[in-house]
């Protein structure tokens, strides 16, 4: 295979922060994307996959073994039968693919969608949501199916209910990457809908740092309290900065990179946001946000 070597990963991540992958490909096909793991089993290489690269945190001292990227991995087929909105998108198929198919037919999830970043195979991983009172508003209440590349070279098909769809996480698919999704909704007309998208967007113009580098939501929102936003900025930690990292005095739960940022600049800030709460609040945050490579945690 045709893998690069020492690539640096920092442009490759919305927070603009990582250092090198030991070797990185970019499969154009399912042969490739199933030929390049099944190789890096076989020479005992770690594999880490990189979506769109919101939500994870590289290190500064990169990744061991192969990182393979579903940037190529694009392709999206939409049809409709008895009644059902179907969209059959591999793993690197950008969310915002499917708001446009939603929008286009007034449909329900392109609301909670126009707020996610990143990539299908992400959304189905992470269980991407968003935590408006909306509904459909997490990823897997649209998933009708999932294919997964596992370790023996089999591409095993998962139904909805064969997985576990819990907060911002999917159990029950692993180990093996995930290669496609089938997402379905009905096709029933919700003619407020692109105003609803209009106004969402608004919004989160108005009070998400969007212009800056980050990774989106930095930890889960607890259960039964305010939001993890709102904890981070009653503790007074907006604006809080270490390095070129800083708590956003925009949103309390974006950190983001003002420029030459290190991964473990933005480490220490999630231990200090994390005690801090702890310490006043007596709730623990846990983190959203992925950490890729090697750390000494």
């Amino acid at each position: 295979m045709n893998w690069q070597s020492q690539v640096s990963l920092a442009s490759k991540t919305w927070w603009k922060i990582g250092g090198e992958a030991e070797f990185y490909f970019e499969p154009s096909s399912f042969d490739e994307f199933k030929t390049s793991y099944l190789e890096a089993l076989k020479k005992s290489l770690a594999v880490t996959v990189l979506g769109g690269g919101t939500n994870v945190l590289v290190s500064d001292d990169g990744i061991q073994g192969l990182v393979i990227s579903t940037a190529k991995l694009n392709q999206l087929k939409v049809f409709e039968e008895e009644g059902q909105l179907f969209l059959e998108a591999e793993a690197g198929v950008p969310k915002s693919d499917l708001v446009k198919e939603f929008l286009k037919r007034k449909l329900d999830p392109a609301l909670f969608l126009c707020g996610l970043p990143g990539d299908v195979g992400g959304g189905v991983v992470m269980n991407a949501g968003v935590s408006e009172n909306i509904v459909p508003r997490e990823f897997g209440e649209i998933v009708r199916s999932v294919e997964v590349l596992k370790p023996d070279g089999e591409l095993k098909t998962y139904s909805h209910d064969d997985l576990n769809w819990v907060y911002r996480k999917s159990l029950g698919w692993e180990p093996g990457l995930v290669y496609k999704a089938l997402l379905s909704w009905p096709l029933e007309e919700n003619l407020e809908v692109m105003n609803s998208v209009r106004q969402a967007t608004r919004r989160r113009l108005e009070r998400q740092p969007l212009t800056q580098p980050s990774c989106g939501s930095t930890f889960k929102n607890p259960k039964g309290s305010d939001s993890a936003g709102a904890l981070i900025e009653k503790a007074g930690l907006k604006g809080y900065q270490v390095g070129q990292a800083q708590v956003s005095p925009k949103h309390a739960n974006f950190i983001v990179n003002l420029g030459g940022a290190k991964a473990q600049d933005v480490h220490q800030i999630i231990q200090h946001i994390q005690k801090t709460v702890f310490d006043q609040f007596g709730i623990e945050l846990e983190r959203e946000v992925r950490y890729l490579g090697h750390w000494d945690l």
